[in-house]
């Protein structure tokens, strides 16, 4: 009988990291799609950033109730995986709750039992907290889970999450309640476990089979709730569980929303200014701005797949606020299904398939582009470091230098710039005009 529970959870455990592991292959290889961008800071730089913002959660306390809650997730989260270890060694070897058998009698097995009590509480608070979440989101509405963009599958993924969270910490009771039980009738005391020890005094007038049963239902509902995870992960937002560390490790180095210049721009600005500058010999096709994913940079894809869907970035962005389309949120969550399209097309009809989309007009307007107002609110907010503004920019520089789409307003100030060498419609030559009424 161990031997089939041995071979059965190998088997499990891999089929779960194959298709897992296929599913975070198809990630990479779609964040590759963007093109180069050397982010050249030094590995201390990368470290306090990854420290400070992923691991530390630092930008998450600009919100500081919502943030409370998320630590108790995020803590539970980690410190769990330290009894799942233990999960994981007993189902390759057979043995159950070997690292307390072995350690018994020693300080180690103290440290152990104090470590068990300490996921114990986090798992219960957690419970809890996971309710709240579920309250936020069901009964007093925020407003940005509210947004048009969140209406669907978007709702339906954040609630699923939740759920299996709420059964995660019930099988683990299930578990450690229903074998604290059967150690406490075997032995006369338990293991030293405060919730489940006492959990398991109350249910020592059952029959050992039902005990046995109530322990081994948790222990394989546990291991199978996290199967369930592993491989929903990938298709979920909360892959920031895992994208959050290299997103932030590979903070670009810049002040949050500087725009970049334009090689093949500034080579025309420098031939106007000096009639001897030769500009370098342009490699391929130019293009200003990007129309679809392959235009943007790796780092913008690795922001669209780390996007949390929290919101924040909506929240505070002015346009959104007074009611016009543009939602930051909105921008990554197009980027990323843009990117699932793709590589859903080249997996039914195989790699040089073009299904004649593009990201920019096909998933995001030009009327969402132009309410942006370049203000960083949405970068400044990002509890992971994403930036949309990056994205926003290429497509729009796309919409006006590639296909001449802007407002009349606009093109008046274009064609200022470009003829008067500032946004109004006068000679440079009179510009000081105004100083002849100075006394």
């Amino acid at each position: 009988m161990v031997i089939l529970q041995i071979i059965l959870f190998i088997a499990l455990t891999g089929v779960t990291f194959y298709f897992a592991f296929a599913k975070f292959k198809e990630i990479y290889d779609n964040v590759n799609l963007g093109k180069p961008e050397k982010i050249d800071t030094p590995l201390s730089f990368r470290l306090k950033k990854m420290m400070l913002i992923a691991f530390g959660q630092k930008k998450m306390f600009k919100i500081t109730f919502p943030a409370l809650l998320h630590l108790v997730i995020y803590a539970s989260f980690l410190i769990t995986q330290i009894e799942l270890l233990e999960i994981f060694i007993d189902g390759f070897i057979g043995t159950h709750r070997i690292i307390y058998h072995l350690s018994e009698g020693t300080f180690i097995n103290s440290l152990y039992i104090f470590v068990i009590n300490f996921i114990e509480i986090l798992s219960l608070l957690t419970f809890f907290v996971t309710l709240i979440f579920i309250i936020r989101r069901t009964i007093l509405k925020i407003d940005r889970f509210k947004k048009p963009e969140m209406k669907g599958w978007a709702t339906k993924d954040g609630l699923l999450i939740l759920a299996l969270e709420l059964t995660l910490i019930t099988f683990i009771f299930m578990m450690n309640g229903g074998d604290s039980a059967l150690h406490i009738k075997e032995t006369g005391k338990d293991y030293g476990f405060i919730l489940s020890g006492i959990l398991g005094s109350a249910l020592t007038g059952l029959p050992d089979w039902l005990l046995l049963t109530i322990e081994k239902i948790g222990w394989w509902g546990h291991i199978m709730t996290v199967f369930a995870f592993l491989l929903y992960l990938p298709y979920s937002k909360h892959l920031h569980i895992m994208l959050a560390f290299p997103n932030t490790f590979f903070s670009r180095p810049e002040p949050k929303g500087e725009m970049h210049n334009m090689p093949a721009i500034q080579h025309e600005v420098h031939a106007m200014l000096d009639p001897s500058f030769v500009a370098p010999e342009a490699e391929g096709e130019m293009q200003f701005g990007a129309k679809d994913v392959y235009d943007l940079s790796w780092k913008s894809l690795l922001d669209a797949y780390t996007c949390t869907e929290c919101g924040r970035c909506t929240a505070a962005c002015p346009a959104n606020q007074t009611g016009k389309k543009l939602s930051p949120r909105k921008i990554m969550m197009d980027t990323r299904d843009r990117m699932e399209e793709i590589a859903k097309c080249k997996k039914e009809h195989g790699p040089d398939f073009v299904d004649n989309k593009t990201l920019l007009g096909d998933y995001i307007t030009g009327e969402e582009l132009r309410a942006c107002t370049t203000c960083n609110a949405c970068v400044e907010e990002c509890p992971v470091n994403i930036s949309p503004l990056n994205i926003i920019l290429e497509l729009r520089r796309n919409l006006i230098m590639e296909q001449s789409d802007s407002p009349a307003e606009w093109n008046n100030v274009f064609a200022n710039m470009e003829n008067n060498q500032a946004p109004w419609q006068f000679s440079p030559s009179d510009r000081l005009n105004w100083t002849n009424e100075l006394n």
